[in-house]
């Protein structure tokens, strides 16, 4: 409790004051009194005997102060009485908030370890469902190949029915016919079956994705408010930014002539809205490059798909000069993005959306090479919300259809899964693969599409994607 100020304490003290003052001076007045009346009575010339008890007024008197000192000290007590009362009653409602406080941690300790163990059990049962569908897949490949060797022979059977139309077929041959016609059907009825349980397991693989991420979710929101609540007096911290070494200043500044070296600089400048700019980088001509403003900067892009209305199958030609409508369907080169890259250091920011409108992203710091190296990539993931599915700390060759780089495989990737691409291995990501829609008639088809596949992860058929550069000098771009 505050104290109180001079001016607002209780009267009682000062009774109690003028109590003890009265208490004080009363016994020294009556012994004075009581020594002269024995001082006159000795001295007295009267022989008349003076009474040794004290007067009637006296007692009076210390009767009336003794009453005054007595009601005081009652006031006194009954004010202390409340006060403590006061302070009883504060310390129950202390004692009552703490042990309701203390309630309120334990059952969100309970709740944060039961997430825990569903989100565990959730990813077991997570795995236990990928291992299926992976032999379900295996089992369907097996059964598409009987299929077609089946309907080779079917269609042989077709041949020899049609010949015998002319001659009566014996009765053991028509018998054979309609036999193995009914085990085709069986076939296609068994594998249709088995093409049903393989997209309802996927649906459910989605399912339990979704249920996993909004648990890690509630994880990471009970796990902030506990350190909320456990670190009042704390100051909150910025993140640590992302730092990177810079070779050359020069691809954030404005070289001699004025010209903008990326679309970074044009941000700086003052420039603030998305679109098709003119820039020239240090030792290049100057060319045209789509800004995309974001993140309180602009990024400049070197390749968007959309919808499929541009074909990415193009030549080493083509894909080293550039190609499409940079307000639509581009690619902007090889050679641009090398005389971009060339002036310092960057980060290669990777956008994907897949066919149910959700959008992921990769962040990269990475070094391209010049044409000599054939415009070599080498990559290392900074941070991102999907896995990596390119390999990282190795030389990545550029290769098209028309010139393959690959000389670790005889397959020509290029050519069989249709656009230039930093190809290790076939069958791995490739942004600049054929658009195919996932309704897409045929496997090989669909593997031949716009597609990301992390090595220990699902297969994202793609219906966007973007790739963009910016100065590493970029403190938050997440």
């Amino acid at each position: 409790e505050k104290p109180l100020h001079p001016d607002q304490r209780a009267p009682g003290a000062e009774d109690m004051k003028v109590i003890l003052a009265f208490l004080f001076i009363a016994p020294l007045a009556l012994s004075a009194s009581a020594e002269k009346d024995y001082s006159s009575f000795d001295s007295a010339a009267s022989p008349e005997t003076k009474s040794r008890f004290a007067m009637l007024d006296d007692v009076r008197i210390l009767a009336n102060g003794l009453l005054q000192l007595g009601h005081g000290l009652k006031d006194f007590v009954h004010k202390t009485k409340g006060q403590m009362n006061d302070i009883f009653q504060k310390l129950y409602i202390f004692d009552k908030s703490f042990y309701e406080l203390s309630l309120q941690t334990s059952e969100i300790k309970e709740e944060e370890e039961q997430l825990r163990q569903t989100t565990a059990r959730l990813q077991i049962n997570n795995e236990e469902i990928k291992n299926l569908s992976q032999e379900m897949n295996s089992k369907i490949e097996d059964l598409i190949q009987n299929k077609i060797q089946l309907q080779e022979k079917v269609w042989g059977l077709e041949d020899k029915v049609t010949k015998l139309a002319i001659i009566q077929p014996s009765v053991q041959e028509t018998k054979e016919i309609s036999s193995l016609k009914a085990f085709v059907e069986q076939q296609d009825n068994h594998i249709k079956q088995l093409l049903r349980i393989v997209e309802d397991q996927h649906v459910q693989l989605d399912r339990q994705h979704n249920q996993i991420m909004e648990l890690e979710d509630k994880l990471n929101h009970i796990e902030l408010q506990e350190l909320a609540e456990n670190s009042f007096t704390e100051e909150q911290t910025e993140p640590e930014a992302i730092s990177f070494p810079v070779r050359n200043a020069t691809a954030v500044t404005y070289q001699s002539d004025g010209a903008a070296p990326d679309c970074t600089a044009l941000y700086n400048s003052g420039v603030r809205s998305s679109g098709v700019y003119t820039i020239k980088p240090n030792g290049s001509e100057s060319f045209d490059v789509y800004c995309e403003m974001k993140f309180g900067s602009s990024w400049t892009v070197i390749q968007n798909r959309v919808d499929g209305s541009l074909d990415f199958n193009q030549t080493w030609d083509a894909y080293t000069n550039g190609f499409g409508d940079l307000n639509e369907e581009f690619w902007l080169g090889l050679n641009k993005t090398y005389s971009i890259t060339k002036q310092g250091d960057y980060v290669l920011r990777i956008e994907l959306q897949d066919w149910k409108d959700n959008k992921r992203y990769i962040n990269y710091a990475f070094r391209l090479g010049g044409p000599e190296t054939d415009y070599t990539l080498q990559l290392s993931r900074i941070s991102g919300s999907i896995p990596n599915a390119l390999p990282e700390q190795t030389e990545l060759r550029f290769s098209t259809a028309d010139r393959d780089m690959d000389i670790k495989n005889d397959f020509n990737c290029p050519e069989n899964y249709l656009g230039g691409w930093w190809h290790s291995e076939c069958e791995e990501t490739n942004l600049n693969g054929k658009y195919v829609a996932p309704r897409s008639k045929g496997r090989l088809d669909r593997r031949r599409g716009l597609y990301w596949k992390p090595k220990r992860g699902r297969y994202y058929l793609l219906k966007s994607t973007k790739i963009m550069l910016h100065p590493t000098d970029l403190k938050s771009f997440d």
